[in-house]
């Protein structure tokens, strides 16, 4: 097999794995487990994963002030703030719903790049700007109502899961060019480990789990081992070798399998609305990221 077929079948991995994280997810909150003692199963041994990994493959440090705090903020809107709106949002939404707003990272990425680090912005980007948050703005208002899928507050942590995300994604980049990515990836989830462990301490303690379904163990070995480590590790082995724009195509691809898999398996409906809503999204991320597919293409 040719590296370029091997990294198209990562990458095409890892947008599978996404995509389905929205259906599985789903499947666990909140019957079995509310979504904030979900956050602590799942950063807590992604913490301990990355760390023993990081021991292994680089006894590197984290040197001076400076990138100490920032690292912290990175464990703060990386995964706190990110993990703990996304899991909410996605509790009350419609997996199709979160899977459309998350798209919109790219641009929450280049506004905080043009506030925090001055880079400019174009006309295009500036219309690509107006036209995601447009078919943001339409799918989470018609998410209300009795017949509506999606829910409004759902929606709305799904968004801020997205802004927080995306202020990491610039937060980060400074340390990621001074720094291995894994030294990075497991202080941020340390930080993010102390931080949500007091949000889901008491749903964590909550279930009887020698009454879980077989089914359910398996969903949640899943969002821990295949959504945050092996989608992490592909996603790192493709950027070697892959150019950023293809990295950033297959951004595209995780909310058509989220759709795909939650039609299939009943989780959600696709209307000609959100299909609507969708190729506006989608448009405006285009016009943003032509030149920032790499930065977006990081781990949920």
């Amino acid at each position: 097999m040719s590296k370029q077929v091997q990294v198209h079948a990562a990458l095409f991995l890892v947008a599978l794995i996404y995509g389905s994280n929205y259906s599985i997810a789903k499947e666990v909150m909140p019957f079995y487990v509310g979504p904030f003692g979900l956050i602590v199963i799942r950063v807590v041994s992604a913490a301990l994963f990355f760390g023993i990994f990081a021991r292994f493959v680089s006894k590197e440090k984290i040197v001076g002030w400076a990138d100490n705090l920032r690292v912290i903020l990175c464990g703060v809107t990386g995964v706190a703030v990110n993990q703990l709106c996304f899991f909410g949002g996605l509790n009350l939404t419609a997996p199709i719903n979160a899977a459309l707003l998350m798209v919109i990272v790219p641009v929450v990425v280049l506004v905080f790049s043009a506030i925090l680090l001055r880079e400019r912005i174009g006309t295009r980007k500036v219309t690509g700007i107006a036209v995601a948050c447009l078919g943001a703005f339409l799918l989470i208002y018609t998410s209300r109502g009795e017949s509506a899928t999606g829910n409004l507050w759902g929606d709305l942590l799904i968004v801020l899961n997205a802004t927080s995300f995306g202020l990491y994604l610039v937060l980060v980049k400074p340390l990621m060019q001074k720094y291995k990515a894994i030294t990075i990836v497991s202080r941020i989830f340390t930080v993010g480990a102390v931080i949500v462990i007091p949000f889901g301490f008491s749903q964590l303690l909550t279930p009887d789990y020698t009454a879980f379904p077989t089914s359910i163990w398996v969903a949640i070995v899943f969002m821990v081992f295949a959504v945050t480590i092996v989608a992490y590790l592909l996603n790192t082995w493709a950027l070697r070798y892959a150019n950023p724009s293809l990295v950033g195509a297959y951004i595209y691809l995780q909310p058509v399998m989220a759709i795909l898999i939650a039609v299939s398996v009943g989780k959600d409906e696709f209307t000609w609305q959100k299909g609507l809503y969708a190729l506006l999204i989608f448009t405006g991320v285009y016009l943003v990221s032509r030149t920032r597919q790499k930065a977006a293409a990081a781990v949920e």
